[in-house]
C-alpha cells in the first residue's frame, strides 16, 4: 500500500473519555520541555493533531496522546496531550489511558500488584499508582499537578442568560464551574447537545470578561473548559457524591468526569470549606462512570494556596490501529462539519 504517513496507535478509553495513545510513526517533537515540545506542535506542527482527531481518522469525540521520551530526570516516558481544538497541558482521563497502555503492551515494566511511576507532562511531572493483575491494569490514581481557585462566585455575563455567578480554577487547564441545577439541568445524556450549546457560549463570556494565567507560568492562560456541577450528596455508604459534566471545545461533553475538572472543583471546594485534606470526592459523570479523588496535600502556586490532588479511575485498551495517508487523498490534514462537530474547525 502506498503511504505517505503511517502511525501506529492504540486505542483506548478511561471511564468513558477517549484517550488514544500514539506509540510508533512520530518522532519526539523539538524542545528542551514538554512544554516546549507541546508549543512546538501547537504553532509549527499542528497537522499532526488534525491527521489523527480530525475526519476521516477521527472524530469530535477522540483524543490523541504522543508518548515522548521524558524530559524530567527518574520519569519513565511523557506525553503531549491533542484534544479538538487545543493542547492541554494536562488531563487526568487522558493520563490514565497512557499508563494503562504503556504498562498493558509492556512499554513499561509492569510490576504486580503495583506498579509506580512518575510521567512527564506539559503541566508537570505527575506520579501515578497502577494496581495490577495477570498483566492488567485495574486502576490507576494520578497525582495531579498543583490546582487553585483563581476567582469565586465571578459574574459573567451571557447572551441569552443574563449575568450568571462561577467559580474559575485550574486543574490542570482553567475551568468556569457553574451550577447545573440553576441553569435548568439534570446532568443527563438527553441533555447533551443543549449543555455543549450553553457551555460554549459561557466559556466565551469568562475567556472575554475574566482574562486569568497561571502564576508559575503565564502562557497557561484563558478558560479552556466550561463545567456543571451537581450539589455534592451523600452515596448510600456515606461518602461524598459530585455529579459534574465538562464541555470540550468546539462542542462535546467529557464522556467521564472529567480528572482536571474534577481537580479544579476539589480546589473550589476546600476553599469553600466543603472538601478537606485527605477527604474523597467521587466524581460522577454523565454517563454515571467514576473518578475516586482525593485531596493529598496542601501547597501553594505562585502566591495562591493550592492542593494536590489525586484522581482514581480505569482504562481499557479498544485495539490497536495503523493509520496511513494515501498520496492522492485530497484531505491530508482531514476535515469537520458542523453536523458532529457543532461547529467546523479550519
Amino acid at each position: 500500500m502506498r503511504s505517505a504517513r503511517s502511525i501506529t496507535v492504540i486505542g483506548c478509553h478511561a471511564e468513558g473519555e477517549v484517550g488514544r495513545v500514539i506509540t510508533g510513526g512520530v518522532l519526539p517533537p523539538p524542545g528542551d520541555s514538554l512544554f516546549a515540545q507541546r508549543e512546538y506542535l501547537r504553532t509549527q506542527d499542528d497537522g499532526l493533531r488534525k491527521f489523527l482527531l480530525y475526519e476521516p481518522r477521527g472524530g469530535a469525540f477522540v483524543h490523541s496522546n504522543l508518548v515522548v521520551p521524558a524530559k524530567t530526570p527518574g520519569a519513565a516516558a511523557g506525553f503531549i496531550i491533542m484534544e479538538p481544538t487545543d493542547y492541554p497541558a494536562m488531563s487526568g482521563s487522558n493520563a490514565i489511558c497512557v499508563a494503562t497502555v504503556l504498562l498493558e503492551t509492556g512499554m513499561v515494566a509492569m510490576q504486580e500488584p503495583e506498579t509506580v511511576l512518575s510521567l512527564d507532562t506539559p503541566g508537570g511531572l505527575i506520579e501515578v499508582v497502577a494496581q495490577c493483575r495477570d498483566g492488567r491494569c485495574l486502576n490507576v490514581r494520578i497525582g495531579n499537578v498543583p490546582c487553585f481557585v483563581a476567582k469565586l462566585d465571578a459574574a459573567v455575563e451571557v447572551a441569552g442568560l443574563g449575568t450568571i455567578a462561577c467559580d474559575i480554577a485550574y486543574g490542570g487547564a482553567f475551568f468556569a464551574i457553574v451550577d447545573a441545577p440553576g441553569l435548568g439541568f439534570a446532568l443527563v445524556p438527553d441533555e447533551a447537545r443543549e449543555l455543549v450549546e450553553m457551555g460554549e457560549r459561557i466559556k466565551a463570556a469568562a475567556v472575554a470578561q475574566h482574562p486569568v494565567s497561571h502564576p508559575e507560568n503565564p502562557d497557561i492562560h484563558s478558560v479552556t473548559f466550561t463545567q456543571f456541577a451537581a450539589p455534592l450528596s451523600k452515596d448510600a455508604a456515606g461518602r461524598t457524591v459530585g455529579r459534574n459534566t465538562v464541555v470540550i471545545s468546539p462542542g462535546k461533553l467529557d464522556r467521564s468526569s472529567c480528572g482536571t475538572g474534577s481537580s479544579a472543583r476539589l480546589a473550589v471546594l476546600h476553599a469553600r470549606g466543603r472538601i478537606g485534606l485527605g477527604e474523597t470526592l467521587i466524581s460522577q459523570s454523565v454517563l454515571g462512570t467514576e473518578f475516586h479523588c482525593r485531596i493529598e496535600e496542601l501547597c501553594a502556586v505562585g502566591d495562591l494556596p493550592a492542593i494536590s490532588p489525586s484522581v482514581q479511575g480505569r482504562a481499557w485498551i479498544t485495539g490497536s490501529h495503523q493509520y496511513s495517508l494515501d498520496p492522492d487523498d485530497p484531505f491530508p490534514q482531514g476535515y469537520t462539519l458542523s453536523d458532529t462537530w457543532y461547529r467546523a474547525l479550519d
